[in-house]
């Protein structure tokens, strides 16, 4: 008995051992022809489109560059495969710095650097067989000026839009202006620095956004981007009463009495709004100007002053009568 245990164990040890030397033959030989694939296949020639870096450098001190510093050309390289993956995977392709005194010349603000220029830079770093067969550009265009800048508020665009019975009862930014540098034309022309459109609805709590600043052709802002908060109230109909009508344009002697002396004004306002609101925060007026032209004994009176965050603003009445006194 212990003879034939021995001997099955030794043929299950032989069968092991040659199927295992089978597939180690197999996995070598799978691998080697793996490696003539993958050779073989870098070995042909392809076209890739690359994004190469294009940087202004040795910019003066008292210049200001009002473009983007640092582009981005997108070339297209034909190669073998092989040297292709060394410029996709590698180290090869560095960025082409263009010095500012070489390729800018004069004062206008504003210089053209030909596609042709980078391309004879870039072949400076590329190997001996490739060849730029396309780009997605012509031309780098700089635009400079000498610190010419102003400051103006920042205004957010776009749609933002609370849930139902909510508004926006506050916008605060930060910061609240940006430097905006540009030619002098250009510099007459902006007066506000808009964020890219937004795009939120359906919100009750503060809503905080970082926000790039809208692009413009030749200008820089700086700061580019701001941090914008909505702050939400919920949405009340209010009225507050005994607002004095006050007279306006009234020629010295003379004394303008309305009857009633006070009205009252209905609104809408944010819950938290309302409960610092004071009959003070409006203004009723009763012109005397048009009470000379006008042969009816009311005069009509005017809601002159809101505070902000209330809207829909409207008196208890639209005209009253008058007594015109001496003094």
């Amino acid at each position: 008995m212990s003879d034939r245990r021995s001997l099955s164990f030794l043929i299950r040890k032989v069968l092991v051992g040659a199927i295992n030397g089978e597939f180690l033959i197999f996995l070598f030989f799978l691998a080697l022809s793996g490696v003539f694939w993958l050779l073989m296949t870098l070995n042909e020639t392809y076209e890739r489109e690359f994004k190469v870096p294009v940087k202004i450098v040795n910019v003066p001190e008292n210049v200001v560059i009002t473009s983007n510093e640092t582009d981005t050309v997108r070339v297209t390289l034909r190669d073998k495969g092989l040297v292709l993956v060394g410029y996709a995977y590698g180290e090869e392709l560095r960025p082409i710095n263009l010095s500012f005194k070489s390729y800018v010349k004069g004062t206008s603000g504003h210089a053209v650097i030909a596609m042709s220029e980078i391309n004879r830079l870039l072949y400076q770093q590329l190997s001996a067989s490739t060849k730029i067969v396309g780009t997605k550009t012509d031309r780098i265009e700089v635009f400079f000026n000498f610190g010419l800048s102003k400051k103006i508020p920042v205004k957010w665009s776009g749609r933002v839009v609370p849930e139902h019975l909510y508004f926006i009862s506050n916008v605060d930014y930060n910061p609240d202006s940006v430097v905006v540098y540009a030619s002098e034309s250009r510099l007459d022309s902006i007066h506000t620095a808009f964020t890219e459109q937004l795009n939120v609805a359906n919100f009750r709590d503060t809503l905080s956004l970082d926000c790039n600043l809208q692009k413009i052709r030749g200008v820089k802002f700086v700061p580019d981007h701001v941090k914008v908060r909505f702050m939400t109230d919920v949405l009340t109909e209010e009225s507050i009463d005994d607002i004095p009508v006050v007279g306006v344009n009234v020629p010295e002697g003379k004394v303008l009495r309305t009857f009633p002396s006070k009205v009252s004004v209905s609104f809408v306002t944010g819950v938290s709004q309302f409960r610092s609101l004071s009959r003070n925060d409006f203004l009723v007026e009763a012109d005397f100007s048009e009470i000379e032209d006008n042969a009816s004994d009311k005069c009509r009176i005017y809601l002159r002053a809101v505070p902000h965050g209330v809207s829909r603003a409207t008196l208890s009445v639209q005209e009253v009568d008058y007594l015109i006194e001496d003094e």
